[in-house]
């Protein structure tokens, strides 16, 4: 366990919690956490491993609300679980060979990206007509897959992503979409998890604590999220990347 101070094991905890609460509702629950270990100084290797952890304990949690709830389209689903099994165990493998560094530089670009992808889409409910079982089907493994290698190599934002790549290119509905996303990200942060748990870049008592943490703000978030759907998943998205984008051009702007 790293010599924390007392304020930042509530700092921390207190980041998982939101951030569990956001991710079950509209994903980018790592654009809070990997921030938020990044302050309190660990080492970055060590942030993915136990933010795999402690998000992983959430995401099971918000995944069974989901299945619970009938959310989950198995025929695809099966699918999309198996494509993202291996873009997150490719992803995961190609995060190790990348110097320590290097994540916050990623962090810096990727984040504005995000942010502006989300901008530049005005709804995240599918308004257009279906396509065809088969292309849907096509069209979902081919996001799970490379959704799955970015989750796997860096993960902050990947459930804001999937809702939009779900419901703008596959079009899906946003309680679908919601189902699927959750069993991707679970599948993903479980390969993941398994590659730094080899690989011994887990701080295991601080991630089991902050899974505690996340656990609860997974449960809280998918209770809201069945009960109030898109009327809270946008302003979430919009709200948290808004932050963030913020964050990193005040910072950019001080480095200056």
């Amino acid at each position: 366990m790293p010599q924390l101070t007392v304020f930042q094991y509530i700092f921390i905890f207190a980041a998982v919690f939101i951030a569990g609460f956001i991710d079950a509702i509209a994903g980018g629950g790592g654009l809070i956490t990997m921030p938020a270990y990044l302050l309190i100084g660990l080492p970055s290797h060590s942030i993915l491993g136990t933010n795999k952890l402690s998000s992983s304990m959430g995401t099971v949690v918000s995944t069974a609300e989901y299945i619970k709830d009938g959310f989950v389209n198995w025929k695809s689903g099966i699918f999309c679980i198996l494509f993202t099994f291996a873009g997150a165990f490719l992803g995961s493998n190609l995060a190790l060979l990348i110097p320590e560094n290097i994540f916050e530089i990623v962090m810096i670009v990727l984040l504005p990206i995000i942010a502006v992808y989300v901008y530049t889409h005005k709804t995240i409910e599918n308004t257009k007509e279906p396509f065809s079982p088969r292309k849907t089907l096509i069209l979902c493994i081919i996001c799970s897959f490379f959704v799955g290698i970015y989750d796997g190599f860096y993960g902050p934002g990947t459930g804001t992503i999937l809702i939009l790549l779900l419901t703008g290119v596959c079009r899906l509905t946003l309680n679908e979409t919601a189902g699927t996303t959750k069993i991707i990200n679970l599948t993903s942060d479980l390969t993941s998890l398994a590659v730094f748990v080899y690989n011994g870049k887990i701080i295991w008592a601080l991630g089991l604590i902050a899974g505690i943490f996340s656990i609860g703000g997974h449960f809280l978030g998918a209770r809201v999220f069945v009960k109030n759907g898109t009327k809270i998943a946008r302003p979430i998205v919009i709200l948290v990347l808004t932050a963030l984008f913020a964050k990193i051009l005040i910072e950019w702007i001080m480095g200056k």
